[in-house]
């Protein structure tokens, strides 16, 4: 069973300390889509007035693993989750806040299917980074897997 949203959008600043430091908001989270906005904050910009690439990079890989801790934080016991991979293209200039958007578009009981096997399940979350006005600034995919936890 997902753990319950409300707690994860409370906790996860604690949980993931990049999310409180760079003032992560959530404005959206369920088991197949997570959105979060970076806030425009000078001391995150670049050398030409918008969000580091890094601060954006944080934000989409953030995203991703909301959706990760939502559908598989509740069985930690058993598998710990890690980003094996990310790919991140940055396609225009952004000003100002930025939203991450990320799905999951793997059902989440074929994924804990495979870990129940004894498999170690691997999976994409998908990122659309954009900007206020609705302007694609970027996309993003994170190759994440559940390790099974040593006994």
């Amino acid at each position: 069973m997902a753990l319950d949203n409300d707690t994860v959008m409370k906790t996860f600043p604690q949980v993931v300390p990049m999310v409180g430091t760079l003032a992560l908001e959530f404005t959206e989270l369920g088991t197949r889509r997570a959105v979060m906005v970076l806030p425009d904050q000078p001391d995150y910009h670049n050398h030409v007035g918008g969000p580091h690439a890094g601060a954006m990079f944080t934000l989409g890989e953030s995203a991703s693993g909301a959706l990760v801790f939502v559908n598989f934080g509740d069985r930690m016991g058993e598998a710990t989750p890690l980003a094996v991979e990310a790919t991140i293209r940055y396609l225009k200039f952004a000003k100002g806040p930025v939203t991450a958007t990320a799905t999951l578009d793997r059902d989440p009981a074929d994924i804990l299917a495979e870990l129940d096997e004894g498999r170690r399940p691997e999976f994409a979350v998908d990122v659309a980074i954009t900007t206020e006005d609705g302007t694609q600034t970027g996309s993003m995919t994170v190759l994440w897997t559940l390790k099974p936890n040593r006994k």
